[in-house]
């Protein structure tokens, strides 16, 4: 076993969402073990009031781990990851459509300094601001891949899951 990494799904979305399960399956295939903490019961008190469940729900996983997990969220997912990671040590952050802050919680993105991150993005994302991801990236030396797609980068996952590949592969 390489190690375990605990994939957290966005905002009205589900474990099984499209991304974090493809992600999951090439994992498993390199030799990882994986989570999907499902979020569904925390999303339905908003926005701003899944934050704190969320963290308590990953905080949970990552305490279950046999060892300091990589994190990968999406959306939300990403927000709390990194949030995660300033509580617990973390192996990794692999972060798609990163939202800096959430309209209505008190506190901004933030990760762990020093933790091997990556951060997926793309350019037509109308949810969560591209200016605000980068700036954050930027200022954290956080590599970055930039696509053509929206927020749910649908359309890029093969392009995703080469750098998902890649990151891991760093990490091994």
């Amino acid at each position: 076993m390489r190690g375990h990494i605990i994939l957290s799904h966005g905002s009205d979305s589900g474990p099984d969402a499209t991304k974090v399960s493809a992600l999951a399956a090439l994992a498993e295939t390199l030799g990882w073990t994986t989570a999907r903490p499902d979020y569904r019961e925390d999303d339905v008190l908003g926005h701003a009031g899944s934050v704190d469940p969320r963290l308590a729900r990953l905080a949970a996983a990552i305490a279950a781990s046999p060892r300091p997990p990589v994190l990968v969220g999406s959306s939300m997912g990403a927000f709390v990851s990194g949030l995660a990671s300033l509580h617990a040590p973390v192996a990794g952050l692999f972060l798609l459509a990163l939202p800096a802050r959430i309209p209505g919680y008190p506190r901004a993105f933030a990760a762990r300094p020093g933790v091997p991150s990556f951060l997926v993005h793309g350019y037509a994302d109308d949810v969560c601001p591209l200016d605000e991801a980068l700036a954050f990236a930027r200022g954290h030396a956080m590599p970055a891949l930039l696509v053509q797609d929206d927020h749910r980068l649908g359309a890029t996952l093969p392009d995703i899951e080469a750098e998902f590949r890649r990151f891991l592969g760093g990490l091994a």
